[in-house]
């Protein structure tokens, strides 16, 4: 046997640890050598003794121990630092993280995914001399191939935002601890709060259903369940819970799915008992009780993991670590795990009780400063010889059992009578008293104090259902939350910030404190309230931040009943281990719209009375959009759009604003009278869309704008007014700099909606770049070119979308604006090509003639140049055919017109076909180039499926792609959903399911709607870069069922919403994904306006 090497110390800050080695030597095939921190990387070959520090054995450091001891951080002062609202730490590689392992393909926010590393000042304790194991390698190896066979490996998924947890798929660890009715014990943290499903996987890769059937409301345990009878090739067995076998010295072992590698055995030394729990920053943290800390330097997927001894007994349980590198592990104790699973056993309820308070164990030192007497000390020292320290109340949450009466500071004496040290018995008592007093004795500056409080019921401020309704989820504020801020457990928490709640740009921690004039104290409160709200209604709302608590926002939300009609409950089983839903009612219809008058603002400007005159054509636009749809990547945009026509209510907008028709829009006219509005005509080049309100409702002197029909030139005097980031009018005369043609660079990672073969313009000011909506104007008012932004690219260091703000001719608009005034709906044709400009030096190396040359200097005398084919959209399916345009192609005529302008490129519009003179090759060439219809390249049919939004290849995705695979293209997805779990990602194409080819969404329903619910099937796939890979799947109709979008006029929204049964039987229903979360919405929100004193709006990005 190879002796274990340790490093016990007592230094500054830093608590006893003993570190250990052991290689265990085996032949198992599926057994990994648990080849820990090799002694190499910790320790030089020889220790050192300091003599004058006899029971401190200090071997001598290696780089990498130094470097582990320096990460430990102290005030200046040398006092360590306490957590209690913010963070303690001053990076977050100084916080332990939870062990669990992350998809690859998903961002897991920090908030819940690394947590804070408070050092407690807390002295160590003194400690016998190590103790390696007993058994010699071939021992410790019998033990690890009897326990492997217990510990599974847990593929979950959070569904939805709950409580403390965000939606998340994810891997961990559990082992049985009954193999005859099936229970696995692993963490809290991995069972969470809300609704999960997932499956475990055996080590003889047997895999099944997991269950969950406890959730601890404090500690970081949970159980689950599975079906023993599905293991039909092992036989099961189950580790016996020794929480009294857990010792300091003992060498350990943690087994478990390490790093997501299916198994892993690293080994560890118990180094303290007495550590208070880790704080994970601001998601879930277990507290009121010790941990075990240890050596072992387990990383993402041990959550849940035993931690054994040579025996094979479970002694403790794997929960966190540190997240800097350090090989420090953070073990739950099993005596509350132990109990909660004799209960269930027995078929039993498992009563917690609470006094809403967090106590924390401080050292001795600390109590006597905190007023701890000497004589209350002996007494304790003398019954407890081996106790370092007491429990000191630390939080005392208002309005709780123990509020006005317990204080922060009060150490713990006694409890009902008995001298209590230990979280154990703490636990032990107030679980066997609720509802019952109890009598508590507490030390205070020096001063004994008796407390009777009455034991409250730790289940009933723990939220076991929540309701959905408008896009967003609700549920009471829970006792985890109220602890981590130190306010009383009341008010409406919201869990899922999302469709008509959207609140600014934060998507977590929001309380509602009243909702239409109507006080929301709690959940059964808020329910009523909404109940009573109509569809389309806009209604106040107040409430507040958990990081803020101090400020009050007010803000009016527009109540969306119709994408989303029906509110939801949903109520945790853990008999069955899913969440039932059930509804509360069918929405009011929305009410009537009234007219309103208004009137416009005059401008306080110098001059140019007419060009300020233009502000009574201008509306504000905000779309909300319930689904993700084309790439586009947030769900609400706010901007300005211009009235074209006021007696038809026809409004010319960017299509950054309004990407696309499954929207609601909300035009406000005169910052006073708000209506909906409809998509009129999306142009699928030029960046702009036509959109229409009634002006039967509106009765305001709103101005048609007059369009310039000549274009703006180059070193042109014009007024610039615009509308900057504050909604508010910014307005300076100026001059065009420069009239360029430019293609908006398209997003690799998804592609969107981008413009293409335009002439953009500049102008000489800076609030160029500042505004996103607005014009450019001439002295008389006559609008010479539209101010819009252009929605670009992706950055890669930021994930920041770059918006453009360029200058779009009028003269551009009158093709599609004369036909929709004349309610005609404009059915363009357009070259399914991309281009750029090329100057005449270029042109004359690549073939163009002298000749040609001269007409193109004489016809556009302000620019040399011609167009050349820089890309050319994926071909149809019978492939492009001999007439077709090819990339490098020079482009001369077109139905002998010579091309030196974008804008002479609009004679495609109304020809099914156009006569071409090009150069290709060096050599003048005609061709007969066909044009395609517009009207298919707009997504007018969607699909959710198993969490993720399929469409047709949407125009963006033609323009960047050499061959579509299929026409089932995969848009967005939803976090915590089988897409997510199973790897399906944006910009994937579906081509057949269990083998059955899927060419477009039709084929793909029938499929898919075959197979049972809870079943797995394959999915074959290929990436946007034409790599074919397979996907198997469990379909999961319960939390994300299978609903389908189809555009219908007839409709009042305009689209048919149908929600497809189980059995592939068909509803028809207004609600979106009722069941889950909506889809793909996690970076945007609702219509939120927010009010300040004069008048504001809180529009997070518009």
């Amino acid at each position: 046997m190879q002796r274990a090497t340790y490093l016990v110390g007592l230094l500054p800050g830093i608590s006893v640890r003993a570190r250990g080695t052991t290689i265990v030597r085996t032949t198992h095939p599926r057994l990994i050598s648990h080849l820990h921190h090799s002694n190499r990387a910790f320790l030089s070959d020889k220790p050192t003794v300091n003599p004058k520090n006899s029971h401190v054995l200090l071997p001598k450091l290696g780089p990498i121990a130094k470097r582990t001891l320096s990460n430990n951080t102290m005030e200046p002062n040398g006092h360590v630092r306490h957590k209690r609202k913010g963070s303690p730490v001053d990076t977050i590689m100084d916080r332990p993280a939870k062990l669990f392992r992350s998809r690859r393909s998903e961002t897991i926010n920090s908030d819940h995914s690394e947590g804070q590393y408070p050092y407690e000042n807390t002295a160590d304790a003194v400690v016998d001399p190590p103790v390696t194991a007993t058994a010699d390698t071939a021992e410790w190896q019998d033990t690890i191939e009897r326990v492997v066979r217990n510990v599974v490996s847990i593929h979950f998924c959070q569904t939805c935002s709950f409580d403390t947890s965000a939606a998340l798929s994810s891997e961990a660890t559990g082992f049985v601890v009954d193999a005859e009715k099936g229970y696995i014990l692993t963490n809290r943290h991995v069972v969470g709060s809300g609704p999960f499903w997932g499956y475990c996987i055996f080590d003889n890769h047997e895999e099944c259903d997991v269950y969950p059937v406890y959730r601890d409301p404090v500690h970081d345990f949970g159980i689950l369940r599975f079906d023993p009878k599905k293991i039909k090739y092992m036989p099961l067995s189950e580790l016996q819970l020794r929480p009294d076998l857990a010792k300091v010295g003992y060498e350990i072992r943690v087994v478990g799915n390490d790093a997501g590698e299916k198994l892993s055995i690293l080994s560890g030394v118990i180094s303290r008992l007495d550590r208070n729990a880790p704080e994970y920053g601001e998601g879930y943290s277990d507290f009121n009780t010790n941990y075990i800390q240890a050596a072992a330097a387990a990383s993402g997927g041990s959550s849940g993991s035993p931690v054994v001894n040579v025996e094979g007994h479970a002694v403790a349980l794997q929960a966190g670590g540190r997240a800097d590198g350090a090989a420090t592990d953070y073990f739950l104790p099993l005596d509350r795990p132990k109990r909660a699973l004799e209960c269930i056993r027995k078929g039993q309820s498992i009563p917690r009780g609470t006094i809403q308070t967090q106590w924390l164990i401080k050292p001795f030192d600390e109590c006597r400063r905190l007023g701890l007497t000497a004589a209350h000390e002996a007494a304790i020292r003398k019954g407890f010889p081996k106790e370092t320290g007491l429990l000191v109340a630390d939080i005392v949450l208002p309005e709780g059992p123990a509020d006005k009466k317990l204080e922060e500071g009060d150490v713990l004496v006694k409890f009902n009578g008995e001298i209590l040290t230990q979280f154990v018995r703490l636990d032990d008592i107030l679980d066997s008293r609720v509802g019952k007093k109890v009598n508590i004795l507490v030390q205070r500056g020096g001063q004994d104090v008796e407390l009777e409080l009455e034991v409250g019921d730790l289940h009933a401020i723990t939220p076991d259902r929540f309701v959905t309704v408008a896009g967003a989820s609700f549920h009471d504020l829970s006792y985890q939350q109220a602890r981590l801020y130190a306010i009383p457990v009341k008010g409406v928490y919201v869990c899922e910030a999302a469709g008509s709640f959207r609140f600014d740009s934060t998507e977590s921690g929001w309380i509602i404190e009243s909702i239409d004039q109507k006080k929301t104290p709690n959940l059964e409160a808020f329910i009523d309230a909404m109940q009573t709200i109509p569809d389309r209604a806009r209604v106040v709302v107040t409430y507040k931040h958990l990081t803020d608590l101090h400020t009050l926002n007010t803000s009016i939300i527009f109540i969306d009943r119709h994408w989303t009609s029906r509110m939801r409950m949903a109520i945790r089983n853990d008999e069955t281990g899913l969440w039932d839903f059930k509804d509360l009612g069918e929405p009011l219809p929305a009410a009537t719209p009234k007219r309103r008058k208004a009137d416009f603002v005059k401008l306080d400007t110098v001059g140019h009375p007419a060009a300020a005159d233009v502000i009574r054509s201008f509306v504000r636009v905000s779309c909300s959009m319930p689904l993700k749809l084309d790439g586009f990547p947030r769900t609400r945009k706010i901007g300005f759009g211009l009235v074209i026509n006021a007696e038809q209510g026809l409004v010319v907008v960017s299509r950054a604003i309004v990407p696309y028709d499954l929207c609601d829009l909300s035009i406000t006219i005169a910052d006073s009278i708000i209506v909906d509005g409809k998509v009129r005509f999306l142009h699928p080049l030029a960046n702009y869309a036509i959109i229409q309100y009634d002006p039967l409702l509106v009765d305001a002197p709103v101005k048609s704008a007059k369009l310039a029909r000549e274009p703006i030139k180059q070193g042109a005097s014009t007024i610039f007014f615009g509308w900057n980031q504050n909604l508010r009018v910014a307005m300076t005369p100026t001059t065009v700099t420069d009239i360029t043609t430019v293609a908006i660079p398209s997003n690799l990672t998804a592609p969107r909606y981008r413009a293409i073969n335009l002439d953009a313009i500049t102008v000489d000011t800076s609030l160029s770049g500042q505004c996103a909506s607005g014009v450019l104007v001439a002295e008389d008012g006559t609008v010479e070119a539209l101010w819009i932004s252009y929605l670009g690219e992706r950055t890669a260091p930021t994930s920041k979308d770059v918006e453009y703000h360029l200058g779009l001719a009028t003269p551009t608009l009158f093709p599609v604006v004369d036909q929709v005034q004349e309610n005609i709906k404009p059915k363009l044709r357009i070259l399914n090509i991309e281009t750029n400009t090329i100057s005449l030096s270029q042109v004359r190396i690549m073939g163009v003639s002298e000749d040609w040359i001269t007409k193109v200097a004489e016809a556009n005398r302000s620019r040399h140049q011609l167009f050349m084919v820089r890309k050319i959209d994926c071909a149809p399916p019978a492939g492009h055919d001999s007439q077709s345009l090819q990339e490098g192609d020079i482009i001369l005529t077109l139905n002998g017109k010579l091309i030196t302008r974008v804008s002479e490129l609009d004679m495609m519009y109304d020809n099914e076909c156009l006569d071409a003179l090009i150069v290709r090759g060096g050599k003048e060439m005609t061709l007969k180039v066909p044009t395609i219809p517009t009207e298919d390249l707009e997504t007018d049919r969607a699909v959710i499926f198993c969490g993720a939004a399929l469409h047709r290849p949407h125009h963006a995705v033609r323009q960047q792609i050499s061959k579509l695979h299929s026409e089932v293209y995969v848009s967005a997805r939803t976090r915590g959903s089988p897409s997510y779990q199973y790897g399906l990602a944006p910009t994937n194409f579906i081509t057949a399911v269990n083998d059955s080819p899927t060419p477009t969404l039709t084929e793909f329903l029938t499929a898919v709607n075959a197979i049972p619910d809870n079943t797995y099937f394959r999915l074959r796939v290929c990436t946007f870069d034409n790599v074919p890979w397979v996907a198997t799947m469990k379909k999961n109709e319960h939390y994300f069922p299978t609903v389908e979008y189809v555009k219908d006029t007839s409709e009042p929204n305009g689209w048919k919403v149908r929600s497809w049964g189980e059995e592939g039987g068909v509803r028809v229903s207004g609600g979106v994904m009722d069941e889950g979360t909506a889809a793909g919405d996690d970076a945007g929100g609702g219509d939120v306006e927010g009010v300040s004193g004069e008048y504001g709006l809180n529009t997070g990005n518009p």
